[in-house]
């Protein structure tokens, strides 16, 4: 697998930009995903604590260098203030496949940061990494990811029954997908 460069100059539009997560990041990253809407709709653990957060941290170089996944930090573009998180994850090199992940922190939601950071994400692995599909998983009950991924341009392809497992339940996610040509 081909080891993911981290993009220079950071992906970016007039209001987020994606650069790399750092252990200053950790006190943030604990903060928001302790709101219950994160563990809620992903495998990240219910009780979240800064060794989480550097655990998760440090594993994204190791991730980038097998070529498994690209985890950046969502952040305003002016200022730096951070918003949350996106990766391109789970590529599946055979098949030019990858799936795009994010989650914003309570205090970066509304603002359509995890739509531009897709878009950004789909741009770059379409353009960059050569990836010929990408596709967005999301909880059936998670209706604001779900238009996440409707704005950012995704195609909604069918319901997946007990498809994910987090926290010990099965979940039935509805599968997006998105197309070199549709972006």
């Amino acid at each position: 697998m081909p080891e993911l460069v981290v993009p220079d100059p950071p992906l970016a539009d007039d209001v987020v930009a994606l650069r790399p997560f750092t252990l200053d990041d950790v006190w943030w990253v604990t903060e928001a995903c302790r709101d219950p809407a994160i563990p809620r709709f992903t495998t990240i653990p219910e009780s979240y604590e800064e060794a989480d957060a550097r655990e998760w941290i440090g594993a994204h170089e190791e991730q980038r260098r097998a070529g498994e996944a690209l985890t950046l930090a969502i952040v305003e573009a002016d200022g730096g203030a951070p918003l949350g998180s996106a990766a391109v994850q789970d590529i599946t090199w055979d098949h030019l496949r990858g799936e795009i992940g994010y989650w914003v922190a309570p205090w970066g939601r509304r603002r359509g940061a995890a739509t531009r950071a897709a878009r950004l994400l789909a741009a770059h692995g379409f353009g960059t990494l050569g990836l010929e599909r990408i596709e967005v998983t999301v909880y059936v009950g998670n209706l604001a990811s779900q238009g996440v991924a409707e704005k950012a341009g995704c195609v909604r392809e069918g319901v997946l029954r007990s498809y994910f497992l987090a926290h010990g339940v099965r979940h039935d996610c509805v599968m997006y997908a998105l197309m070199p040509g549709e972006l």
